[in-house]
């Protein structure tokens, strides 16, 4: 198989690099660049194609380039103040006592 086949990618893997490589077009990237990118980023989010007879056959995703902002924000998160921290844990506590009342009324905990 030649460097740069795409034949062991699967269509949702394609439809995903698609979309990747539009998104950097979007902001100024040329475009065999953004292809480029947007197919790394495939490869780092699902250890390369997933089509029988890869390498990657079988292997879960841990999807690492999505988690990228979860830790983005909780670097924000860090530098707000202890009162604005426990200011919305307050809040949120008082969310999950409220839709915690209403939850086991319906199936499945969702209202």
């Amino acid at each position: 198989m030649p460097r740069g086949d795409k034949s062991k990618y699967t269509d949702k893997q394609e439809r995903k690099a698609e979309h990747i490589e539009q998104s950097y077009e979007s902001r100024g990237v040329p475009e065999k660049e953004a292809e480029r990118r947007a197919w790394a980023t495939v490869n780092k989010d699902d250890g390369g194609g997933k089509r029988v007879g890869g390498s990657g056959r079988g292997k879960s995703t841990g999807h690492p380039a999505a988690h990228k902002g979860g830790r983005i924000g909780a670097a924000v998160s860090a530098t707000r103040s202890p009162a604005s921290r426990s200011a919305s844990a307050k809040k949120a506590a008082a969310t999950r006592r409220r839709s915690g009342a209403r939850s086991a009324t319906q199936p499945g905990g969702r209202s």
